[in-house]
């Protein structure tokens, strides 16, 4: 769910040469969902091994991160630690979804429909911690470094960035911006390509600034926190009920000061504002050193290819095109 501010903020498509030498925060949990959810057949199963485990996961980590590893960009994966009690309703509202999505899948499989097999499937995933565990672990082999937070990870995220350890942050939600994380890139860890019903469609890598977007809304950070809750975030899904993102905005710069702002809406509210607001402003982070741990070609054919059933010549391949790229790519830098 995340911040629902996606359409008045700005942002520029970015071009991977321009991230070559840095390093990005990756929200862990934002990508594993996304492989979980497009890295399937066109009847909605996930990838899975001779034992029926579920792959998808891995394929993405491996084939998706490999590719921007060529680029020269160095990865941090941060994985989100205990979940604030506030986003109990959040949790509720996606397990209805889920619910939904099951149902509708269950239907279109006794119905023999594909494309709504394919469709549905995508609404129930989930990330258990063998997942999360194995992740990890071949994250580890790949000398990707991985950071486990304490509390939310885009939010840590943004905190590795402020701290100077990160150019940016990689997720597709904007949490990160209302924590003050400098940089956001959304689409990083997607596929290029997207099938459509028109065919084929790139996606392309975006930026969005921090600062831009303060200037060009003409607000502060702590103005940029307020119009987040008014819209609503996962610890108040929903947010004030009436007011979508250009009302809140004209509010906000009307109103000026949190008080006021929610003075406001004060009969609309239906939660308590200056809690969600001290978890922007105050979030749950730490001081972490981010540490780079050496790549392990042997440990990674042994969880891809020995574990889990991928295929050696592919593997082999793409970790010889990574081994081909880290000497152009010193090799440019030497000269």
């Amino acid at each position: 769910m995340g911040l629902q501010i996606g359409n008045i903020i700005s942002r520029r498509e970015l071009q991977l040469s321009e991230l070559k030498g840095k390093v990005v925060a990756v929200d862990a949990f934002n990508a594993l969902y996304q492989f979980l959810s497009s890295i399937r057949q066109p009847d909605g199963t996930p990838l899975m091994d001779s034992k029926q485990r579920v792959t998808s996961h891995l394929s993405g980590l491996f084939y998706r991160n490999l590719a921007l590893m060529q680029e020269g960009i160095k990865l941090i994966y941060v994985f989100d630690g205990e979940y604030h009690e506030l986003k109990g309703k959040t949790h509720e509202i996606r397990q209805e979804a889920r619910d939904v999505a099951r149902e509708k899948y269950e239907d279109a499989l006794e119905s023999g429909d594909i494309e709504g097999m394919g469709r549905y499937s995508r609404g129930f995933i989930r990330l258990n911690s063998e997942m999360i565990a194995e992740s990890k672990e071949l994250l580890h082999a790949m000398g990707i470094a991985v950071v486990q937070a304490p509390g939310e990870g885009e939010m840590q995220c943004a905190e590795l960035v402020k701290e100077g350890k990160a150019y940016a942050v990689a997720s597709q939600d904007y949490d990160a911006l209302a924590v003050g994380g400098l940089r956001l890139i959304q689409n990083l860890t997607l596929a290029r390509k997207r099938k459509t019903a028109a065919g084929f469609i790139y996606i392309a890598p975006e930026l969005i600034e921090y600062e831009r977007v303060l200037n060009e809304l003409g607000l502060d950070g702590d103005q940029l926190i307020c119009l987040a809750i008014l819209v609503g975030t996962d610890f108040n899904p929903g947010g004030v009920k009436g007011i979508g993102p250009k009302k809140a905005l004209a509010l906000v710069i009307q109103k000026k000061y949190p008080v006021e702002i929610f003075k406001a809406v004060e009969e609309r509210l239906d939660f308590n504002w200056q809690e969600i607001f001290e978890i922007f402003k105050r979030p749950n982070v730490s001081k972490e050193d981010v540490l780079f741990p050496k790549f392990d070609a042997e440990k990674i054919k042994n969880i891809l290819v020995n574990e889990h059933d991928f295929s050696e010549e592919r593997v082999s391949n793409q970790i010889a095109k990574l081994g081909e790229a880290k000497k152009q790519n010193s090799q440019s830098t030497l000269f």
